[in-house]
């Protein structure tokens, strides 16, 4: 009988009260933002049809497309061509050794102040918060840092991360891989000793400024082990702070929505802020989400306008004073100085990593919503297709087509078209519809009679280039609030849908729905197939096929892969695979993949009482579904980021420490350099001791 281990919050995310404070503005604390009336598809249809009969007739998205709001667009298919649900592969009778790539003794839960790793393997640091990374930029001394030195040094709370091959104009100072992070947010408690939050100085709130965005910093690779190590100084190492420029680009760029005191023309936005998830694109840019972007700024309270105060109400723009009071020092966070800057965040951002001297990009025809990620694929005739997902409680999530292809060659000319694919596209939002009877989604997380969570989907237009499918909205208000665009589609209420990804192997799509304790409260949304648990505190994986393995078409079959939570408990399940060999796994939220296949995740807000961690699943074969745990991170902290390649395991540790009433003075964790030091964001690499590879 396993024996739980003891709670480290209350909190109903899992987080701590200080993480939900600093990284999201306490937002499951507030009111849902989406009070839409959209209905579940499988709803609609429970009280009109059989709909099992339905489905044995093959027109189960021609029903669920009529229940919804009929909106036309490009590419629109039969329903008699939809994908049939539950086609994915199962699992048969485990045997065997693990799958390769997840051949690793898996760690156990605990709450141990440090980076655990399997039996066999080493670690490193690779990078900590203010590590000088640009030329000129001092060491770090966290009793005389300012905003001078932290623009040029590694920013707080590391989240994505990609590596990147260079060239060998490029390998410099043995530098043979560049590595991009995110830098989500600030916990200045953590960060300036004797911090009073009534009354930030000026220079506090500069080196915040500065530690947001993003960094890139080559790094090489130890022959001998798998350790990984940044080179300070190179040539492409970059800083994009809160303060960088960028360049709106796409259908809304102009907009009168984006325009400011400051630009006039709505194109020119200073910084990044919030930087969650992100992705990698084929054309070997860099993508990141701008997700709680809404927490930055002050006076929603003071917004006399109704139809104003609605739109800032939809993205959880609220109350008087900003957390961080960033108002008191630039007006441009006072929503009564600068009405429109709100508009100007909460988009998908890319960045060339090559090219230090690029402005980089906020790509409107993505749509503006909390982003955690941004993940793109190619179709076979070379679109490019990006999936994405809006963090809150009951969102949605959407993809993105773009209207031309990727070139292939490597001129000048070739990267200035890649770099405008993202530019000019059609936008969607999803919409599933449940294979089962409404009656046997009774909320517990038990299986329905065919064994399944499964089912079929839609994906609706909201706006392509100048043109928008949503009726009352015109395409630059579709993606300035692609969220009321997305109410009013009828889109399906998720669990808060953060990071998707197509497998590299199969095609197949796995988005993390990290919980939503709300689900089935009074006046909320109740169970649906999709989200099949009230009261969610653990979270789910959606895996789901487009049609003929099309990222580009309309319609696609789903089915839950995992239903996390204690083994233990019968509203889990683990794809199939016996629950009693399986790794116990909590709000799922980034994802990877490796080589096989298998697919990986980590978790923020463990609520199984262990702390957050890394795991391996294997998506195919007898083994599907087998989830195993390859590492925990410290008191406090969140694993992202996750990177597997052959020979390491790359994961950001965010925010260690941050535990309700730690600061400065009273650290909870002395995680990475022991007693006496700051307690300090960083990315670590983690290999096989004896020069293998990863699970092998």
């Amino acid at each position: 009988m396993r024996k739980p281990l003891p709670l480290l919050t209350s909190h109903p995310t899992g987080r701590s009260a200080m993480t939900c404070r600093y990284r999201c503005g306490d937002a499951c604390f507030h009111e849902v933002p989406n009070t839409s009336s959209n209905e579940y598809a499988g709803d609609v249809i429970a009280r009109a049809l059989s709909r099992r009969s339905v489905l044995r007739a093959g027109a189960v998205v021609g029903v669920a497309a009529a229940a919804g709001t009929g909106l036309a667009g490009p590419g629109a298919e039969s329903a008699s061509a939809a994908v049939p649900a539950g086609k994915g592969p199962k699992p048969g009778r485990p045997h065997g050794r693990a799958a390769k790539g997840l051949r690793f003794e898996p760690v156990a839960p605990n709450t141990a102040d440090k980076v655990t790793v399997p039996k066999g393997y080493e670690q490193n640091i690779v990078i900590r918060w203010g590590e000088p990374i640009l030329r000129g930029a001092p060491d770090f001394d966290p009793e005389r840092q300012s905003a001078k030195a932290q623009a040029g040094q590694f920013g707080y709370n590391n989240d994505f991360l990609t590596l990147l091959p260079l060239s060998s104009r490029h390998r410099g100072h043995g530098a043979d891989q560049l590595l991009v992070a995110n830098h989500e947010y600030t916990d200045e408690v953590l960060m300036f000793a004797g911090y009073d939050p009534e009354k930030p100085t000026r220079e506090q709130v500069e080196i915040a400024w500065a530690a947001h965005g993003l960094s890139v910093v080559a790094v090489s690779g130890e022959r001998r082990t798998g350790a990984l190590r940044a080179v300070p100084r190179h040539p492409l190492n970059r800083r994009v702070t809160a303060t960088t420029p960028f360049e709106l680009t796409g259908p809304a760029a102009g907009s009168p929505l984006l325009r400011t005191k400051a630009d006039p023309r709505g194109r020119r936005v200073l910084g990044t802020l919030n930087n969650c998830s992100g992705g990698t694109t084929p054309w070997g840019t860099v993508l990141s989400g701008e997700e709680n972007f809404n927490q930055y700024f002050a006076n929603a309270e003071k917004v006399t306008d109704p139809e104003r105060a609605a739109t800032l109400k939809r993205y959880g723009v609220t109350g008087g004073a900003s957390e961080r009071r960033w108002e008191e020092f630039d007006e441009r966070f006072d929503l009564t100085e600068e009405p429109n800057e709100v508009h100007r965040f909460g988009w998908v951002v890319e960045l060339d990593p090559y090219d230090p001297d690029s402005t980089p990009r906020k790509h409107t025809a993505l749509g503006r919503f909390k982003h955690e990620a941004a993940q793109p694929r190619l179709s076979r005739d070379g679109h490019a297709v990006v999936y994405m997902g809006d963090d809150e409680r009951f969102d949605y999530f959407y993809k993105f087509v773009s209207k031309k292809t990727m070139r292939r060659g490597h001129s000048a000319a070739d990267r200035r078209h890649n770099l405008s694919l993202l530019d000019e596209g059609t936008l969607y939002v999803a919409k599933l519809t449940g294979e089962s009877p409404a009656e046997e989604i009774d909320g517990t997380g038990t299986l329905p009679e065919d064994g399944e969570f499964d089912g079929t989907g839609r994906w609706i237009p909201l706006a392509s280039g100048d043109r928008s499918y949503v009726e009352g909205m015109t395409a630059e208000e579709v993606y300035v609030f692609t969220r009321m665009a997305a109410d009013k589609a009828g889109a399906t209420k998720m669990d808060r849908p953060e990071d998707i990804e197509p497998s590299p192997r199969t095609g197949r799509v796995y988005v993390a729905l990290t919980n939503n304790t709300d689900r089935g409260k009074e006046g909320k949304p109740g169970a649906d197939e999709a989200n099949p648990r009230h009261g969610n505190k653990h979270g789910q994986v959606l895996e789901f096929a487009e049609r003929g393995n099309d990222p580009r078409a309309r319609s696609f079959s789903w089915r839950l892969f995992l239903v996390c939570g204690d083994p233990e408990d019968p509203g889990t399940y683990f794809g199939g695979f016996p629950k009693d060999q399986v790794s116990p796994i909590s709000c799922p939220d980034n994802v990877t993949f490796d080589d096989f296949g298998n697919l990986w995740l980590s978790t923020d807000g463990n609520k199984l009482g262990s702390h957050d961690g890394l795991f391996g699943v294997a998506t195919a074969g007898s083994r599907r579904g087998e989830v195993r745990q390859f590492l925990t991170v410290p008191t406090g902290a969140e694993t992202c980021g996750p990177l597997v390649q052959d020979r390491r395991v790359l994961v950001a540790v965010q925010h260690p420490g941050e535990v309700d009433g730690a600061s400065v003075e009273q650290p909870a964790s002395s995680w990475p350099d022991g007693p006496g030091s700051y307690v300090r964001p960083a990315v670590v690499a983690v290999w096989p001791k004896d020069g293998s590879d990863v699970g092998r």
